[in-house]
Protein backbone atom coordinates (compact mmCIF):
# COMPACT_ATOMS: atom_id res chain seq x y z
CA UNK A 1 0.00 0.00 0.00
CA UNK A 2 1.57 3.69 -0.84
CA UNK A 3 2.53 5.60 1.69
CA UNK A 4 0.01 8.45 3.18
CA UNK A 5 3.23 10.85 3.12
CA UNK A 6 6.45 10.98 1.27
CA UNK A 7 9.12 12.69 -0.53
CA UNK A 8 9.31 12.39 -4.12
CA UNK A 9 12.59 12.14 -6.40
CA UNK A 10 12.68 16.15 -6.28
CA UNK A 11 12.69 16.64 -3.15
CA UNK A 12 8.76 17.50 -3.00
CA UNK A 13 6.77 16.19 -0.34
CA UNK A 14 4.10 14.23 -1.81
CA UNK A 15 0.67 14.27 -0.12
CA UNK A 16 -1.97 11.46 -1.07
CA UNK A 17 -5.76 11.36 -0.87
CA UNK A 18 -5.64 9.53 2.51
CA UNK A 19 -3.56 11.65 4.01
CA UNK A 20 -5.91 14.60 3.85
CA UNK A 21 -9.35 12.95 3.58
CA UNK A 22 -9.10 12.17 7.75
CA UNK A 23 -9.66 15.80 8.95
CA UNK A 24 -12.16 16.79 6.10
CA UNK A 25 -14.54 18.19 8.02
CA UNK A 26 -13.57 20.16 10.03
CA UNK A 27 -10.89 21.20 8.28
CA UNK A 28 -10.29 22.64 4.65
CA UNK A 29 -8.30 21.05 2.18
CA UNK A 30 -5.59 23.61 2.61
CA UNK A 31 -4.95 23.02 6.24
CA UNK A 32 -5.50 19.39 6.23
CA UNK A 33 -2.81 18.93 3.55
CA UNK A 34 -0.33 21.19 5.69
CA UNK A 35 -0.77 18.85 8.50
CA UNK A 36 0.37 16.07 5.81
CA UNK A 37 3.51 18.24 5.19
CA UNK A 38 4.02 19.07 9.03
CA UNK A 39 4.08 14.95 9.72
CA UNK A 40 6.08 15.05 7.11
CA UNK A 41 8.49 17.60 8.73
CA UNK A 42 8.53 15.78 12.01
CA UNK A 43 9.50 12.48 10.75
CA UNK A 44 11.95 13.67 8.33
CA UNK A 45 13.80 16.75 9.59
CA UNK A 46 12.78 16.67 13.42
CA UNK A 47 13.20 13.19 13.63
CA UNK A 48 10.81 12.53 15.82
CA UNK A 49 9.60 9.06 16.85
CA UNK A 50 6.65 7.21 14.69
CA UNK A 51 4.94 7.60 18.01
CA UNK A 52 5.60 11.15 18.96
CA UNK A 53 4.31 11.98 15.35
CA UNK A 54 1.26 10.38 15.98
CA UNK A 55 0.76 11.93 19.11
CA UNK A 56 1.39 15.37 17.97
CA UNK A 57 -0.99 14.48 14.89
CA UNK A 58 -3.64 13.48 17.36
CA UNK A 59 -3.35 16.73 19.69
CA UNK A 60 -3.74 18.94 15.86
CA UNK A 61 -6.69 16.92 14.84
CA UNK A 62 -8.48 17.32 18.36
CA UNK A 63 -7.92 20.94 18.16
CA UNK A 64 -8.85 21.26 14.57
CA UNK A 65 -12.07 19.20 15.21
CA UNK A 66 -13.07 21.74 18.57
CA UNK A 67 -12.12 24.65 16.23
CA UNK A 68 -14.89 23.27 13.51
CA UNK A 69 -17.42 23.10 16.43
CA UNK A 70 -16.51 26.35 18.27
CA UNK A 71 -16.40 28.35 14.69
CA UNK A 72 -19.20 26.66 13.28
CA UNK A 73 -17.39 25.85 10.17
CA UNK A 74 -14.44 24.10 8.30
CA UNK A 75 -11.07 25.68 9.95
CA UNK A 76 -9.64 27.33 6.76
CA UNK A 77 -5.68 29.31 6.90
CA UNK A 78 -7.28 32.48 7.25
CA UNK A 79 -9.38 31.91 10.39
CA UNK A 80 -6.38 29.95 12.53
CA UNK A 81 -4.33 32.91 12.05
CA UNK A 82 -7.18 35.00 13.66
CA UNK A 83 -7.72 33.06 16.23
CA UNK A 84 -8.12 35.10 19.60
CA UNK A 85 -6.51 33.59 23.01
CA UNK A 86 -10.38 33.31 24.36
CA UNK A 87 -10.65 30.63 21.74
CA UNK A 88 -7.63 28.57 22.93
CA UNK A 89 -8.60 28.83 26.26
CA UNK A 90 -11.97 27.65 24.76
CA UNK A 91 -10.09 24.45 23.91
CA UNK A 92 -8.53 23.73 27.17
CA UNK A 93 -11.85 24.10 28.72
CA UNK A 94 -12.86 21.40 26.79
CA UNK A 95 -10.35 19.25 27.18
CA UNK A 96 -10.81 19.73 31.19
CA UNK A 97 -14.29 18.93 31.08
CA UNK A 98 -13.36 15.72 29.69
CA UNK A 99 -11.28 14.79 31.99
CA UNK A 100 -7.61 15.50 30.92
CA UNK A 101 -4.93 16.03 33.30
CA UNK A 102 -2.44 18.92 33.15
CA UNK A 103 0.18 17.47 31.71
CA UNK A 104 -1.66 15.60 28.95
CA UNK A 105 -3.03 19.29 28.28
CA UNK A 106 0.06 20.60 28.20
CA UNK A 107 1.78 17.77 25.06
CA UNK A 108 -1.63 18.92 23.34
CA UNK A 109 -0.34 22.39 23.44
CA UNK A 110 2.71 21.72 22.60
CA UNK A 111 1.05 19.40 19.72
CA UNK A 112 -0.57 22.15 18.34
CA UNK A 113 2.01 25.01 18.47
CA UNK A 114 4.39 22.62 16.80
CA UNK A 115 2.06 22.58 13.89
CA UNK A 116 1.42 26.52 14.33
CA UNK A 117 5.23 27.35 14.49
CA UNK A 118 5.35 25.04 10.95
CA UNK A 119 2.75 26.77 9.54
CA UNK A 120 4.49 30.13 10.29
CA UNK A 121 8.12 28.62 9.19
CA UNK A 122 6.32 28.22 6.04
CA UNK A 123 5.41 31.50 5.21
CA UNK A 124 1.16 30.21 5.74
CA UNK A 125 0.59 33.11 8.49
CA UNK A 126 0.76 32.98 12.06
CA UNK A 127 -1.37 31.79 14.80
CA UNK A 128 -0.23 34.23 17.66
CA UNK A 129 -3.25 33.06 19.71
CA UNK A 130 -1.47 30.24 21.01
CA UNK A 131 1.12 32.01 22.18
CA UNK A 132 -0.63 34.52 24.27
CA UNK A 133 -1.97 31.39 26.40
CA UNK A 134 0.13 29.99 29.06
CA UNK A 135 0.02 26.14 29.32
CA UNK A 136 -1.01 24.73 32.47
CA UNK A 137 1.79 24.86 35.09
CA UNK A 138 2.93 20.64 36.22
CA UNK A 139 4.24 19.85 39.68
CA UNK A 140 7.67 18.54 39.53
CA UNK A 141 8.12 15.28 40.72
CA UNK A 142 11.35 13.94 41.42
CA UNK A 143 12.78 11.02 40.98
CA UNK A 144 13.76 8.40 43.65
CA UNK A 145 17.03 7.50 43.37
CA UNK A 146 18.28 4.03 45.08
CA UNK A 147 20.73 4.09 47.79
CA UNK A 148 24.61 2.97 46.57
CA UNK A 149 24.33 -0.49 48.03
CA UNK A 150 20.65 -1.32 46.24
CA UNK A 151 21.89 -0.31 43.35
CA UNK A 152 24.58 -2.34 43.25
CA UNK A 153 22.52 -5.51 44.25
CA UNK A 154 20.42 -4.98 41.30
CA UNK A 155 23.50 -6.68 39.17
CA UNK A 156 23.85 -9.57 41.20
CA UNK A 157 22.74 -12.36 39.11
CA UNK A 158 23.30 -14.69 42.45
CA UNK A 159 20.26 -13.08 43.63
CA UNK A 160 17.75 -14.56 41.24
CA UNK A 161 19.68 -17.62 41.89
CA UNK A 162 16.27 -20.08 43.40
CA UNK A 163 14.22 -18.54 40.40
CA UNK A 164 13.94 -21.44 37.78
CA UNK A 165 15.27 -19.60 34.97
CA UNK A 166 17.93 -20.25 33.37
CA UNK A 167 21.43 -19.05 34.35
CA UNK A 168 21.97 -17.07 31.03
CA UNK A 169 18.53 -15.52 31.00
CA UNK A 170 19.77 -14.45 35.19
CA UNK A 171 23.43 -13.02 33.41
CA UNK A 172 21.65 -11.11 30.91
CA UNK A 173 18.93 -9.73 33.39
CA UNK A 174 22.31 -8.60 35.56
CA UNK A 175 24.21 -7.22 32.76
CA UNK A 176 21.42 -5.17 31.58
CA UNK A 177 20.47 -3.53 34.94
CA UNK A 178 24.07 -3.25 35.72
CA UNK A 179 24.36 -1.18 32.47
CA UNK A 180 21.04 0.97 33.41
CA UNK A 181 23.12 2.21 36.82
CA UNK A 182 26.83 1.80 35.40
CA UNK A 183 26.58 4.14 32.52
CA UNK A 184 22.83 5.92 33.36
CA UNK A 185 21.33 4.49 30.47
CA UNK A 186 17.93 4.68 29.53
CA UNK A 187 16.01 0.95 28.68
CA UNK A 188 15.84 1.69 25.01
CA UNK A 189 19.37 2.67 24.55
CA UNK A 190 20.93 -0.46 26.49
CA UNK A 191 18.66 -2.82 24.56
CA UNK A 192 19.50 -0.79 21.02
CA UNK A 193 22.93 -1.90 21.42
CA UNK A 194 24.52 -3.91 18.93
CA UNK A 195 27.35 -6.89 19.97
CA UNK A 196 29.93 -5.02 18.16
CA UNK A 197 29.56 -1.84 20.01
CA UNK A 198 30.93 -2.89 23.45
CA UNK A 199 34.04 -4.02 24.26
CA UNK A 200 35.89 -6.82 25.92
CA UNK A 201 37.07 -6.45 29.26
CA UNK A 202 40.32 -4.75 28.72
CA UNK A 203 39.37 -3.66 25.40
CA UNK A 204 38.14 -0.44 26.38
CA UNK A 205 35.93 1.61 28.19
CA UNK A 206 33.42 3.58 26.52
CA UNK A 207 30.37 2.90 24.09
CA UNK A 208 28.47 4.76 21.56
CA UNK A 209 24.86 4.81 22.08
CA UNK A 210 21.95 6.17 20.60
CA UNK A 211 19.37 8.48 22.04
CA UNK A 212 16.27 10.65 21.89
CA UNK A 213 16.14 11.73 18.33
CA UNK A 214 18.81 9.12 16.92
CA UNK A 215 21.00 11.29 18.90
CA UNK A 216 24.17 9.07 19.99
CA UNK A 217 26.77 9.88 22.58
CA UNK A 218 29.82 8.50 23.80
CA UNK A 219 29.71 7.35 27.84
CA UNK A 220 31.96 5.59 29.96
CA UNK A 221 31.33 2.11 30.48
CA UNK A 222 32.85 0.24 34.10
CA UNK A 223 35.08 -2.50 33.83
CA UNK A 224 32.52 -4.83 36.03
CA UNK A 225 29.94 -4.36 33.77
CA UNK A 226 32.11 -5.32 30.49
CA UNK A 227 32.42 -8.72 32.70
CA UNK A 228 28.93 -8.98 33.43
CA UNK A 229 28.02 -8.90 29.65
CA UNK A 230 31.20 -10.58 28.35
CA UNK A 231 29.71 -13.98 30.95
CA UNK A 232 26.01 -13.19 29.52
CA UNK A 233 27.89 -13.64 26.05
CA UNK A 234 29.40 -16.41 26.82
CA UNK A 235 26.21 -18.57 28.64
CA UNK A 236 24.04 -17.03 25.69
CA UNK A 237 22.78 -20.06 23.26
CA UNK A 238 22.06 -18.23 20.74
CA UNK A 239 24.34 -16.94 17.87
CA UNK A 240 25.44 -13.17 18.49
CA UNK A 241 25.99 -11.76 15.57
CA UNK A 242 28.78 -8.98 15.68
CA UNK A 243 25.91 -6.48 13.80
CA UNK A 244 22.70 -7.85 15.83
CA UNK A 245 21.52 -7.45 18.81
CA UNK A 246 23.59 -7.55 21.86
CA UNK A 247 20.56 -8.44 24.01
CA UNK A 248 18.36 -11.39 23.46
CA UNK A 249 14.88 -12.36 24.53
CA UNK A 250 13.97 -16.69 25.17
CA UNK A 251 13.58 -17.36 22.05
CA UNK A 252 16.36 -15.45 20.68
CA UNK A 253 14.17 -12.23 19.25
CA UNK A 254 15.21 -8.76 20.72
CA UNK A 255 14.76 -8.28 23.83
CA UNK A 256 11.63 -6.64 25.39
CA UNK A 257 11.95 -3.87 27.60
CA UNK A 258 8.70 -5.26 29.66
CA UNK A 259 11.13 -8.52 30.22
CA UNK A 260 13.72 -5.91 32.02
CA UNK A 261 10.88 -3.96 33.88
CA UNK A 262 9.88 -7.29 35.57
CA UNK A 263 13.54 -8.60 36.34
CA UNK A 264 13.89 -5.53 38.27
CA UNK A 265 10.36 -6.55 39.89
CA UNK A 266 11.58 -9.51 41.26
CA UNK A 267 14.52 -8.07 42.44
CA UNK A 268 12.75 -5.31 43.82
CA UNK A 269 10.72 -7.97 45.97
CA UNK A 270 13.43 -9.62 47.43
CA UNK A 271 15.36 -6.63 48.14
CA UNK A 272 12.04 -5.43 49.89
CA UNK A 273 12.43 -2.54 47.90
CA UNK A 274 9.73 0.23 47.07
CA UNK A 275 7.24 0.05 43.78
CA UNK A 276 9.77 3.48 42.83
CA UNK A 277 12.46 1.28 42.59
CA UNK A 278 12.32 0.72 38.49
CA UNK A 279 14.66 0.24 35.75
CA UNK A 280 14.55 3.94 34.95
CA UNK A 281 15.34 4.65 38.87
CA UNK A 282 18.53 3.03 37.73
CA UNK A 283 19.70 5.79 35.56
CA UNK A 284 18.22 8.70 38.21
CA UNK A 285 20.43 6.85 40.66
CA UNK A 286 23.79 6.91 38.12
CA UNK A 287 23.27 11.13 38.07
CA UNK A 288 22.71 11.54 41.94
CA UNK A 289 25.38 9.29 42.90
CA UNK A 290 27.93 11.40 40.37
CA UNK A 291 26.38 14.31 41.66
CA UNK A 292 26.90 13.28 45.32
CA UNK A 293 30.56 12.52 44.56
CA UNK A 294 31.03 16.19 43.32
CA UNK A 295 29.90 15.68 39.31
CA UNK A 296 30.06 18.64 37.05
CA UNK A 297 26.04 19.15 36.07
CA UNK A 298 27.62 19.97 32.72
CA UNK A 299 29.14 16.32 31.99
CA UNK A 300 26.36 14.59 33.76
CA UNK A 301 24.36 16.55 31.11
CA UNK A 302 25.97 14.96 28.18
CA UNK A 303 26.38 11.10 29.71
CA UNK A 304 22.57 11.28 30.35
CA UNK A 305 21.83 12.93 26.54
CA UNK A 306 19.81 15.61 27.73
CA UNK A 307 19.17 18.54 25.46
CA UNK A 308 18.55 21.11 28.22
CA UNK A 309 20.71 21.78 31.39
CA UNK A 310 17.27 22.07 33.00
CA UNK A 311 16.14 18.46 32.89
CA UNK A 312 19.60 17.75 34.82
CA UNK A 313 18.81 20.20 37.22
CA UNK A 314 16.35 18.28 38.92
CA UNK A 315 19.25 16.13 40.59
CA UNK A 316 20.56 19.45 42.17
CA UNK A 317 16.94 19.23 44.13
CA UNK A 318 17.25 15.97 45.00
CA UNK A 319 20.75 16.35 46.25
CA UNK A 320 20.26 18.76 48.71
CA UNK A 321 16.78 17.35 49.53
CA UNK A 322 19.69 14.65 50.93
CA UNK A 323 21.96 17.31 52.64
CA UNK A 324 18.74 18.60 54.41
CA UNK A 325 17.34 15.30 55.69
CA UNK A 326 21.30 14.64 56.77
CA UNK A 327 20.66 18.52 58.40
CA UNK A 328 18.01 17.56 60.32
CA UNK A 329 19.01 14.25 61.58
CA UNK A 330 22.25 15.54 62.72
CA UNK A 331 22.50 19.11 63.55
CA UNK A 332 22.18 19.59 67.62
CA UNK A 333 19.83 22.03 66.87
CA UNK A 334 17.60 21.48 64.79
Amino acid sequence: MARAVHTSNDGHVVISKEAAEPLLPPAASGVAAEVARWRAFLASERRMSPKTVEAYSRDASQFLSFLGEHLGGKVTLARLSKLAPADVRAFMAARRAQGIGSRSLMRALAGVRSFARFLEREGKGRVGALAAVRAPKIAKTLPKPLSVSAARQFADADLRAGEEREPWVLARDAAVLALLYGSGLRISEALGLQRKEVPAPGKGDAITVTGKGNKQRMVPVLRQVLVLIADYVKLCPYDLPADGALFVGARGGPLSPRIVQLAMARLRGALGLPETATPHALRHSFATHLLARGGDLRAIQELLGHASLSTTQIYTAIDTERLMDVYRSAHPRA
